[in-house]
């Protein structure tokens, strides 16, 4: 079992960028893909970005490729997304969740998740 929190939320400017960070609780981090989605206001929670255990492999929705990276330090038992030229429509509660799959690519396939953070992006 992992235990995940979550931080490094705010409201940033359009164009702006923030740092996620999410923490994890446990000596098991490496074994799992880890993945960051969000849920903007009236809307379905939806993957952002999904990293393998090692980290060699990633897959971002097309929405934010180019702008977003997310990283893992297994040392540090963490996980982070990078966010860069940040729009209104990145608005939303973001969340980190763990999952056993390779990579994770829906909601169903992950098993724990933090609480979330809100990012807002003003226009």
């Amino acid at each position: 079992q992992v235990q995940l929190v979550e931080s490094g939320g705010g409201l940033v400017q359009a164009g702006g960028s923030l740092r996620l960070s999410c923490a994890a609780s446990g000596r098991t981090f490496s074994t799992y893909a880890m993945g960051w989605f969000r849920q903007a206001p009236g809307k379905e929670r939806a993957l952002v970005a999904t990293i393998t255990r090692s980290g060699d492999r990633t897959y971002y929705v097309d929405s934010v490729k180019g702008r977003f990276t997310i990283s893992r330090d297994n040392a540090k038992n963490t996980v982070n997304l990078q966010m860069n030229s940040l729009k209104p429509d990145d608005t939303a509660v973001y969340y980190c969740a763990a999952t056993t799959y390779d990579l994770g690519y829906v909601e169903r396939q992950y098993a724990y998740w933090g609480q979330g953070t809100q990012v807002t992006v003003s226009s």
